[in-house]
């Protein structure tokens, strides 16, 4: 638990402290009067209701439409799906101003809906919730699907031998099963859209607005720092108690699991309703999630001159730049793919270190760094932002000029993913393997390696994959330490989107296809890894 524990205190309380404290202290006194001062205000009270409503429906709706996916990419094999599972997790490493561009031009002025239907959605709640599904839908393939995929199938037939209907064997068996990866993964849809920023900004319009947004609202452009800590400490205490909730209520419901290869539980689809539920998910993500990407590589080649590479040839220039970049854009990728590789092995290690520690189920302090490990994917990344600038400042904390504060940033928003994909494998494995082989005279760090690693190595992979595509899509701290002459992918995008011109796009949606292609293409190595691998523990 040390280096979890003081990675987190350095590179997470310690900056949001510094940030709070700017806001809150007057004088060497804090303030707190400012909380009452700050609640009361009726446009407050309107965005803390609106960022909660939106985060239920937003979670809910994710659900609905994507455990029929899990169950699909778990249970069903088909041609394709290796290829279409990693397509599917594209979507959720994406900048959000670039997701945000790609849905207005689906459903705003001018765009496909409104083209075929004569109908527009953008400054509407329904364009908020389509968007926040399109993020967050392989949340749910890949956390519960990963484990649907090791369950064995032949516990849910003897229930149906026994006399249980399909639907009565798949409540009693199955789902109980299913509930902590259910949890886990609603848990995080939730944190992801209670924090929504880009999104909202960008498809909400001026109605509609989340304690993220605000919080930016107030700290760039208003500069009320007091007002902007009011709200990141409300945040932070609604995260802390959603987080407190989901570990008391899926704690009770852990179990051992007899986990299987997924190999063998997936088969080709049988009968006529098992098609249907193949077409109907194909086609609702070919709807949702394929459509926005093609409409981004569409845009990236529409030149002035036709389709072509013209975008993509401007990418290695400086020329009618304006100051916007002091490298050429295509740089961008290349320092990307650095900073996302030593952020992985930051988050791996922090994580898998973290994961062990949470096996044992060992007291109150444990039980307590489980919340703590979620708590970046609920702190204004805003916040987090500006408090690297604050307190990473002095010696011997003084990062602001160091490559590692990029990493460092990104690796905070990879280790949840880590804890939360490798956990509840770990836990599933049946503590009396440990103790045969500690009666057996295995060491402890011999045991993990001969018992757990092995049941656990393809949730590793997973966990590393995740935590890779996540760095590369990080954007709402990054914007505020990525060095101008090492900008990141979705840092260059947020400038191309941010200057006006036809050029300046047309960049910013070639930049974002080759984001695209590299997540595609690190995903889908990750995919053929695991499938070759014949060890169970994937979740």
């Amino acid at each position: 638990m040390a280096g979890p524990v003081a990675f987190f205190a350095v590179f997470f309380a310690y900056p949001v402290a510094a940030i709070v404290a700017r806001g809150l202290k007057t004088g060497g006194n804090w303030q707190f009067g400012r909380f009452g001062e700050v609640l009361a205000r009726s446009d407050i009270q309107h965005v803390l209701w609106f960022t909660t409503w939106q985060a239920l429906a937003s979670t809910a709706l994710t659900l609905l439409l994507a455990l029929p996916g899990a169950y699909v990419f778990a249970r069903l094999d088909f041609p394709g799906k290796q290829l279409l599972r990693a397509a599917v997790t594209v979507p959720f490493v994406l900048p959000t101003v670039v997701v945000g561009s790609a849905f207005l031009a689906l459903l705003g002025r001018g765009g496909l809906l409104d083209e075929a239907l004569g109908l527009r959605l953008d400054t509407t709640v329904w364009a908020i919730l389509l968007a926040h599904v399109f993020f967050n839908y392989a949340v749910v393939v890949r956390t519960v699907g990963g484990l649907w995929a090791q369950l064995d199938p032949r516990q849910e037939e003897a229930a149906r031998v026994l006399g249980a209907g399909r639907f009565d064997a798949w409540r009693r068996v199955t789902l109980p099963a299913l509930t902590p990866a259910v949890a886990a993964a609603a848990l995080m849809v939730f944190l992801f859209t209670f924090t929504s920023f880009g999104v909202v900004q960008i498809l909400g319009g001026p109605a509609f607005a989340t304690l993220e947004v605000e919080i930016y609202r107030q700290t760039a452009q208003l500069l009320d720092l007091p007002t902007a800590a009011v709200l990141t400490m409300l945040q932070f205490l609604a995260v802390g108690a959603v987080l407190a909730v989901h570990a008391r209520t899926v704690r009770r419901r852990e179990s051992a699991l007899r986990l299987t290869d997924p190999a063998r539980t997936a088969r080709r689809p049988r009968g006529a309703g098992q098609w249907a539920l193949l077409g109907g998910v194909l086609a609702s993500v070919a709807a949702l999630l394929l459509t926005p990407l093609a409409v981004l590589v569409e845009r990236s080649l529409d030149g002035p001159g036709g389709y072509g590479l013209h975008y993509y040839r401007a990418l290695t220039t400086l020329d009618a730049r304006g100051g916007a970049f002091l490298v050429p854009p295509i740089e961008a990728v290349w320092n990307s793919l650095e900073y996302a590789l030593a952020a992985t092995a930051i988050a791996v290690a922090v994580g898998g270190l973290a994961a062990a520690a949470l096996t044992r189920r060992a007291g109150r302090l444990v039980r307590g760094l489980d919340a703590l490990l979620m708590l970046p994917l609920g702190v204004s990344a805003v916040t987090v932002g500006f408090g690297f600038l604050i307190a990473l400042d002095e010696p011997p904390l003084d990062l602001r000029a160091s490559w590692i504060l990029v990493p460092l940033a990104q690796a905070l928003v990879g280790v949840p993913f880590v804890v939360r994909i490798m956990l509840p494998v770990l836990r599933a494995v049946d503590e009396r393997l440990r103790e045969a082989a500690a009666v057996l005279g295995a060491s402890p760090l011999r045991a993990w390696r001969e018992v757990d690693f092995p049941l656990v190595r393809r949730a590793l992979l997973i966990a590393a994959g995740f935590a890779f595509a996540v760095s590369l899509g990080e954007f709402g701290a990054t914007v505020f330490i990525a060095r101008p002459d090492r900008p990141t992918l979705p840092v260059a995008v947020a400038r191309l989107l941010g200057r006006p011109g036809e050029l300046n796009y047309g960049q910013a949606m070639a930049l974002s296809t080759i984001l695209m292609a590299v997540c595609a293409a690190a995903l889908l190595l990750l995919e053929r890894v695991r499938g070759s691998s014949k060890t169970s523990g994937e979740f």
